[in-house]
């Protein structure tokens, strides 16, 4: 029987350490193992000279399409600005109950604000979109708990008001969803 887990696609020049803590952080939270993985793809096609930032929604059918299987959960993780054609930029999204879903730390940066540059607030925002991502592909929607990692962010500082958990209640929704999985792959085995 194949084990269930989250895999991480980075695209882009990430650190070893970042990967890695990232990956141990989400295996935490998720109690399921989690791969890191290099994206092969070339994104070219994917910028719009326009706007100068990258289509995430079809960043996101590339990853689903092409590195997302049955029973994992993938997110493809970029360096670049990524938007959406109703709003400015975006953090992340994700296919709700799906498989895949994308994030970008490029917005995260403090050098986009203004201010020095701060590499563990940095992971902390990337660590909480990441996670907030995943919810969404086992079925959590947005929350109203002001600290839940389930909270919309359409700002860095609504990411940094809200901590890399879940809620009680959604925390009770994950893991419903986690029986569902898991339940769902013994019957499949």
């Amino acid at each position: 029987m194949e084990t269930k887990g989250i895999t991480l696609v980075s695209h882009g020049s990430f650190e070893k350490n970042f990967l890695e803590a990232l990956a141990k952080d989400v295996q935490v939270i998720f109690g399921m193992p989690v791969l890191v993985e290099q994206f092969l793809h070339d994104i070219a096609s994917y910028f719009d000279p326009t706007r100068k930032q990258y289509d995430a929604n079809r960043l996101l059918q590339l990853v689903d399409s092409e590195y997302a299987s049955e029973g994992f959960k993938t997110m493809g993780i970029f360096k670049v600005d990524l938007y959406i054609p109703i709003l400015t930029f975006i953090f992340g999204q994700a296919h709700y109950r799906g498989n895949a879903g994308v994030a970008s730390v490029f917005r995260l940066r403090n050098e986009n604000y203004g201010m020095k540059g701060n590499d563990r607030l940095l992971f902390e925002r990337f660590r909480k979109v990441i996670i907030h991502e995943l919810g969404h592909t086992f079925g959590l929607i947005h929350c109203h708990v002001p600290v839940c990692v389930m909270r919309p962010g359409n700002y860095v500082e609504d990411i940094d008001q809200k901590k890399h958990l879940f809620c009680k209640k959604c925390s009770i929704e994950l893991q419903a969803a986690l029986l569902l999985n898991a339940s769902n792959s013994t019957d499949q085995a």
